[in-house]
């Protein structure tokens, strides 16, 4: 077991002779986006060719960079040049690109992204001044996609666990003045501040203590967590100890879901290269203090993101959630003081020990301190992992970051905070997202997920999606969850069935409100949010499903029609051989018709049409037969 000193010292000589020396360096995007979309073949044909050539040549794998739209990614160093950043890179591209670059040493073949260094870029711009990352200040995402995260040195190279070693030198009292004096809140939920939390545990006097990081992100769409852990997992264990430190805590748990598998082997790997070095476990950098962590597996239950429901969880019960109070920072796991942090919560702890609290309190709004990471998802064309300053506009992220709305639709709505969120209409454009605004314009800022919307998208439509969610999600405990969700959810489907009326729309702001006030824990007091947000924002759309029984984006299977335009049909018989139900009838090179009374509306006879003929057209609404 090395000092801290001696582990800097080689680390930092390490990383030294990774980007400043005389071997080519390859950096393979290896997370689950990366390799979702094939960087696990990139990776073995580059080790391959590696081996082939006899070549010296460093190959890592690194987490996800954000970009998630252009993976596979990969950087590549020679030395004198700087580390560039190719897209797009599959099987070929990656062979090619080591012929060229690597074994040739000549121009890179492919497209460049951007590049970071010093050397000859070949008039290629820098990757922090590409449009899709100039807006980006990355204070927690900062390693990830840059450092290998299955290397403890790579870490520590970057100002790993420095922030540790400078909060073991405080009083833990200190050590929550820090964060108090940083502006730091929680990142999984409403924006409690992180300092009070950890005061209230810290005052109660108690034999045991637990800290416990909320690594469970149920959110559809949400990706924050599982990449930063994937990339980047020391931060976060660093961050943990730093708050056990600060409150008192011996022993801590990860609660992350088990669809996590890469962020899971990741994250035991770094707990146990800790312990290896004297980071983790007892007498923690010969400072007389003594943390141990364990990871707990959750099956994926959303309820379970909620803090009581959580720690029933790890107790070996159903995750179901308890009345507060009193609060887990009193009686948590086990009846003891318990700290629930979520992942980027503790990983921005690292960030402000590493650096300083004025350092990250610069970044951000007055109330609402240093930045978010969003997944950003949904009909925009630049997807993927982002973090921004709190109070960055909406505007910013979705057509600055996000490159605008895909194929150049019009921009509708997004949806903020998951499930539990609620949708925003385009006239709020330039709302700031920050907590207070967010909660002004009636959603939250949730873990972090947002979800873009087109023209095309039905908003009764995306109410009764999430409220299905939150209905199939709620564990049962309480009736105004239990039957409020599905009395709301049996409203929403008569409307997007043609079965609503105007009564139904009062009655669901009633429920909606009943159910925010009555439910025992968060899912339930916030699974009404969607659909009140769009009774808000678009109860247009609501009134035009029960009145006219129209949809009109076209979403709503029995508020729409297909029909054939005679004067475009050749006859070509391809829609009358796809109908599963023989609703279309006619002869080869005659017009033919669709029997709107066979219709299941199952939109085959659309996708088979040819382009060039585009004879079936979608219509809003029911067909008048007269």
């Amino acid at each position: 077991m090395m000092e801290l000193s001696d582990l800097v010292k080689l680390a930092n000589n390490e990383w030294d002779d990774l980007l400043n020396g005389d071997d080519p360096v390859l950096l393979v995007g290896n997370a689950t986006c990366g390799r979702s979309a094939g960087s696990g073949i990139v990776f073995r044909t580059l080790k391959n060719r590696i081996n082939e050539s006899g070549i010296k040549c460093k190959l890592h794998e690194v987490g996800c960079i954000g970009m998630c739209y252009l993976e596979p990614i990969v950087a590549v160093y020679t030395p004198g040049n700087p580390l560039l950043f190719f897209s797009g890179v599959h099987e070929k591209e990656a062979a090619e690109l080591f012929e060229s670059y690597v074994i040739k040493k000549e121009k890179a073949q492919g497209k460049v992204i951007g590049f970071l260094g010093e050397g000859d870029s070949d008039g290629h711009k820098h990757l922090g001044d590409i449009t899709v990352m100039r807006p980006q200040e990355r204070l927690v995402l900062n390693n990830c996609g840059l450092i290998d995260p299955t290397s403890l040195n790579h870490y520590i190279a970057n100002k790993g666990y420095s922030g540790l070693n400078k909060s073991l030198g405080l009083e833990p009292q200190q050590v929550i003045d820090n964060i108090k004096a940083s502006g730091l809140r929680g990142r999984g939920g409403a924006g409690f501040p992180t300092w009070r939390k950890w005061q209230f545990a810290r005052d109660k006097d108690s034999d045991i203590k637990y800290l416990v990081c909320n690594a469970d992100e149920g959110d559809p769409g949400a990706f924050m967590n599982r990449s930063l852990i994937e990339g980047d997992p020391h931060s976060l264990i660093e961050g943990m100890i730093i708050a056990a430190y600060a409150i008192g805590a011996s022993t801590g748990y990860i609660y992350c879901r088990a669809e996590y598998p890469l962020a899971l082997e990741r994250l035991r790997l770094a707990i146990k290269q800790a312990e290896e070095e004297g980071l983790l476990g007892k007498n923690i950098l010969e400072s007389g203090f003594d943390f141990r962590l364990k990871v707990k597996e959750g099956a994926g239950a959303f309820v379970c993101g909620e803090e009581t429901a959580l720690i029933a969880s790890i107790e070996g019960d159903r995750g179901m959630p308890r009345p507060r109070p009193p609060f887990p920072a009193v009686a948590g796991l086990w009846g003891k003081p318990t700290i629930i942090n979520n992942v980027e919560t503790l990983a921005s702890v690292s960030r402000i020990f590493q650096n300083s609290p004025e350092w990250f309190s610069r970044f951000g709004t007055e109330k609402s301190k240093g930045t978010k990471t969003f997944a950003l998802v949904g009909k925009v064309k630049n997807s993927g992992l982002i973090e921004v300053p709190l109070g960055t506009s909406m505007r910013e992220i979705i057509f600055d970051i996000g490159g605008g709305v895909e194929n150049d639709k019009q921009f509708k709505a997004v949806q903020t905070g998951g499930p539990s969120g609620g949708c925003l209409p385009a006239e709020l454009i330039d709302l700031p997202v920050d907590y207070e605004s967010l909660a002004d314009a009636g959603t939250i800022m949730g873990s972090g997920g947002l979800v873009v919307m087109d023209e095309n998208t039905c908003m009764v439509d995306v109410a009764r999606y999430f409220l299905d969610f939150a209905h199939k999600e709620s564990c049962g405990e309480c009736a105004p969850c239990r039957l409020g969700t599905k009395q709301m959810l049996d409203i929403l489907t008569d409307i997007t069935e043609g079965r609503g009326s105007m009564e139904d729309l009062k009655l669901l702001e009633d429920l909606g409100k009943g159910i925010m006030k009555g439910s025992l824990c968060g899912l339930g007091q916030t699974a009404p949010n969607p659909v009140l947000t769009t009774l808000r924002y678009f109860r247009d759309e609501y009134i035009e499903h029960i009145r006219d029984k129209k949809c009109r984006a076209k979403v709503c299977k029995e508020l729409i029609y297909y029909d054939i335009i005679a004067e475009k049909c050749t006859g070509c018989h391809l829609c009358f051989k796809v109908c599963p139900v023989s609703a279309i009838s006619g002869d080869p090179k005659e017009i033919h018709v669709i029997d709107q009374e066979l219709c299941i509306k199952c939109g085959m006879c659309l996708e088979k049409c040819p382009d060039k003929f585009n004879a079936i057209e979608v219509y809003a609404g029911s067909k008048n037969h007269g």
